[in-house]
């Protein structure tokens, strides 16, 4: 192994040797006049260029490669992002949205005779698409439900109470309405 690099050593030496006993390259005479020559027509090409043409040369030279990449990245962004607000949750403002006839609320045609409780009563009715009463729930007014015969009245009059039906797309669906019974009158609130 100590012979290897040995050996390696002096042809390393022997290869720097012969490489320093070279003679050195000389260029050929006219190959200076000539490079002169280039560039000042080149110097003189370039002089006599305007702005116009400089930017011309840099969007040619630097913008064209960057132009296929750019198109590529602003179509992927539109694409993901439409695919995004596509799928995104739309949630409706509860208080402040703008009525239109697509959907309807439930409301009261004509009712029977009011029970008088003396008291004002709070009811929620639920109704059918077909504007019957469904079920009923006595929000305020408790002494209804204690006492028979004003339940009975009020379930009377729930029956025999007209309603118009929710819609939804013109189409009639279930809906619920709340009516605030006074033994005066009827106010009804979607």
């Amino acid at each position: 192994m100590k012979r290897d690099r040995q050996a390696r050593l002096l042809n390393d030496e022997v290869l720097t040797r012969m490489l320093r006993g070279l003679s050195p390259r000389v260029p050929p005479p006219g190959l200076t006049t000539s490079l002169r020559v280039l560039a000042s027509r080149e110097l003189s090409r370039w002089s006599g260029t305007t702005r116009l043409d400089r930017f011309r040369l840099f969007a040619n030279n630097l913008m064209r490669p960057l132009a296929l990449p750019f198109a590529g990245g602003v179509f992927a962004t539109v694409v993901l992002f439409s695919m995004l607000v596509s799928t995104y949750p739309v949630r409706a403002a509860s208080g402040f949205d703008v009525p239109t006839i697509l959907a309807t609320e439930a409301t009261v045609k004509g009712t029977g005779p009011i029970p008088a409780a003396g008291e004002a009563m709070v009811v929620d009715v639920t109704i059918d698409g077909g504007g019957r009463m469904i079920d009923y729930n006595v929000v305020s007014g408790r002494n209804v439900l204690t006492n028979d015969a004003l339940r009975r009245n009020l379930e009377n009059m729930l029956l025999f109470t007209e309603f118009t039906p929710a819609t939804s797309f013109g189409l009639p669906t279930a809906g619920r309405i709340r009516l605030y019974l006074d033994s005066s009158h009827i106010d009804v609130k979607g």
